[in-house]
């Protein structure tokens, strides 16, 4: 019954969502949401610290007039997952399943236990001396020439976006690669593209993921569900349309509990006397507590870029 009352809602936010009012006015650290300047702000910060991810525009006809025409979504591709989860082993200490009669289908919380996920991502950003950067918030982003050429999408990908395989952008500083590889789990290797969208109705960011096997063929939706955590998937990992591109649709992390997650940290980071939260580290964060959810994909490499001012 949570499961159908989970596709009723979904069915309900897609309806609804081209009609939510845009958010103009700041409440990242009353809530935890963004505004689309923030997202943007947010976007340029992260791209600026991690060349490994990249503005895109995605499909011309559906692209979003309250976002940046050069400035639509964020992406990272051809990220490695060297094994399966079934192949880890599983702890649950930072889950907790919801009601099941939510009317949003039972989500997750993988982090009603913030006291060490929070330290871990405040000693994260303390080791990047993400301070020194300075702030790039304006009141209309512009995008640099690099970022114009970024890979469109087109409704021909319809089997998937397209990996370009020789766009240095691809590049992953990674020494955690370089000694994986073997070949008893050369079998097991997958890639995923990874896509950060602007959700409006939750006004946070939301996760996409679209993977490959070995042989650089699509996964299928129920091959890509093994390497997501079991207590996530269908619930609060789920198969959904992107909004920047036609075609199939693709797993996506919903973001229902994205904004209380990061409310929380930006309050037990204040608690704990370390320096404020910035809204435009909120993606470098976004990325650290979503990893709980995609364990085996390593996307997240933000603590091996240094920040200097």
């Amino acid at each position: 019954m949570a499961g159908m009352s989970g596709k009723v809602f979904q069915k309900f936010i897609e309806v609804a969502s081209p009609h939510m009012p845009i958010l103009k006015d700041s409440k990242f650290k009353e809530t935890g949401v963004l505004t689309p300047v923030e997202f943007v702000l947010a976007g340029d910060f992260l791209v600026y610290h991690c060349p490994t991810w990249r503005w895109e525009t995605g499909d011309e006809k559906m692209t979003k007039d309250w976002l940046p025409k050069d400035k639509q979504f964020l992406s990272t591709r051809n990220v490695p997952c060297y094994q399966r989860l079934k192949q880890m082993q599983h702890t649950d200490e930072n889950e907790v399943i919801l009601d099941e009669d939510d009317p949003e289908g039972g989500w997750v919380d993988t982090h009603h236990n913030l006291d060490t996920t929070t330290a871990k991502i405040t000693d994260s950003m303390d080791d990047m001396n993400i301070e020194d950067k300075p702030r790039l918030l304006t009141d209309t982003p512009v995008a640099d020439e690099d970022e114009e050429s970024a890979g469109e999408m087109t409704d021909d990908e319809e089997d998937g976006p397209e990996v370009e395989d020789n766009d240095p952008a691809e590049v992953r500083p990674s020494s955690k690669q370089t000694d994986k590889p073997t070949e008893s789990n050369t079998v097991n290797m997958r890639s995923y593209d990874l896509y950060i969208t602007y959700d409006r109705y939750y006004q946070t960011p939301r996760m996409w993921l679209f993977g490959y096997n070995e042989t650089r063929q699509p996964l299928t939706i129920e091959e890509t569900y093994e390497d997501i955590s079991s207590d996530h998937v269908k619930k609060t990992v789920t198969q959904e349309n992107h909004p920047h591109f036609a075609g199939p649709g693709m797993l996506s992390i919903h973001p229902c509990k994205h904004a209380e997650v990061i409310k929380r940290i930006i309050e037990q980071t204040a608690q704990g006397g370390r320096s404020e939260v910035q809204v435009d580290m909120y993606l470098l964060i976004f990325l650290k507590f979503v990893q709980s959810v995609l364990p085996t994909i390593e996307y997240d490499y933000t603590q091996q870029f240094t920040m200097h001012g």
